[in-house]
């Protein structure tokens, strides 16, 4: 049986690809998921603005949405610009009906058999998150009183509601929004400041919030549908809500820093760069670190084997590169010499630690916080080898302390 989780995105068609179902396919498929999807609107645009917007027929959409949920299933849904009061009405509609399968089939291995988020929804129902995109082809916010209220319907389905602070308002703020659904991620981004805050409220009171430093990219469309897609992955592999939402802002900023440049300005994010990084389910290889007797001859050597540099300190004669596919490499002088320690990544490392642990493996290092900026913890296997089971998250590629690269 399968592991692969189906995810349903129910958005417009960015022809550009950096937003919307382009974005939305992007994320879901790098975090391992099946991406399914409902076009509302298709259109004509580039990094330069929207050029024309033709809104689909709400009977269309509907019919999109069936025709993928009776075949195929669904593990999440994410929904995102609908373009019309009416497709918002009319996908309240389905949601509310019989044809919306509420339950997801017990098949997933690992971490879904072990975590569903019951604190929101029931273990086993598909989870909703609602993007409550209201943006014109002008670039002004619609607030008026058809899609409030076709909003207003479709956040009592959702699981979770991802406003900006420009879009939270219209809606009438956190208060408003709790009313009708059970949870909401507030994005803080449009609140300006070199931190960038979002909190996670339920009806109980703020479940978290992150803090991090704003990424300064001219390149940023797309990152309200590149999240909300990546929580509904998440969320719909079986992660707890509380995780998803932490995981897919792992992935925004990472595809947020490996934007490729390809235009001036307004320029799509570099999803495809982030896939080695564990932020989907399961241990990820992606990290081994080589002994090195001579630190400045191995610097050279790796440099012109064509790996970048990303992180050089001579005076702990400690060096990191990175591969093309986001894997890393390390040489560290005096250590390991002929040998290698390999590292294994997980977003759930205390979890993974304590079960291993309470299986009876020997753990020489229980999980705590180093100096560069990693969670680890270490094993031995049977012939001796050392494991480092971590996780490093955005620091493993960008340390606060990354070099220039070429």
């Amino acid at each position: 049986m399968t592991n692969l989780v189906r995810i349903l995105t129910i958005a417009g068609s960015d022809s550009g690809g950096g937003a919307g179902i382009q974005a939305d396919i992007k994320t879901i498929t790098m975090l391992g998921g099946h991406a399914m999807t409902a076009i509302t609107a298709i259109t004509a645009q580039n990094s330069r603005g929207v050029d024309a917007v033709q809104v689909l027929e709400a009977d269309m959409v509907i019919a999109q949405i069936d025709a993928v949920a009776r075949d195929f299933g669904l593990d999440a849904i994410k929904i995102g610009m609908l373009g019309s009061p009416e497709i918002a009405e009319a996908l309240a509609d389905w949601l509310s009906s019989s044809s919306f399968p509420r339950t997801r089939e017990s098949r997933l291995g690992g971490e879904g058999d072990m975590k569903r988020d019951s604190r929101v929804r029931g273990n086993d129902e598909v989870p909703v998150i609602f993007d409550p995109v209201m943006i014109a082809s002008s670039g002004a916010v619609l607030a008026d009183e058809a899609t409030i209220t076709a909003f207003r319907r479709l956040m009592t389905c959702a699981t979770l509601v991802t406003p900006n602070l420009p879009e939270l308002e219209a809606l009438g703020g956190e208060v408003a929004v709790l009313e009708l659904a059970p949870a909401l991620l507030i994005k803080g981004g449009h609140a300006g400041g070199e931190i960038v805050t979002d909190r996670l409220v339920t009806r109980g009171g703020e479940v978290a919030r992150w803090s991090d430093p704003r990424i300064h990219s001219p390149h940023s469309h797309g990152t309200g549908c590149t999240l909300s897609s990546a929580i509904a992955t998440l969320l719909g592999q079986g992660a707890p809500l509380e995780a998803a939402v932490e995981r897919a802002r792992g992935f925004v900023r990472l595809a947020l820093r490996d934007a490729p440049g390809l235009v001036e300005a307004n320029g799509p994010m570099g999803h495809q760069q982030v896939r080695n990084d564990a932020l989907a389910p399961g241990w990820h290889l992606n990290q081994v670190t080589l002994g090195a007797s001579d630190f400045a001859a191995s610097v050279t050597f790796y440099r012109a084997l064509g790996l970048r540099q990303i992180v050089d300190s001579p005076d702990n004669g400690y060096a990191r590169f990175e591969a093309d596919n986001g894997g890393t490499l390390s040489i560290h002088a005096g250590e390991h010499v002929g040998g290698a320690m390999v590292y294994l990544e997980c977003a759930d490392l205390d979890a993974r630690v304590t079960a291993l642990a309470s299986a009876g493996f020997i753990i020489d290092q229980f999980p705590q916080e180093e100096s560069w900026g990693w969670r680890e913890a270490r094993l031995s296997d049977p012939a001796g080898n050392v494991l480092c089971l971590y996780f490093g998250a955005e620091n493993r590629r960008y340390p606060p302390w990354r070099i220039a690269t070429e």
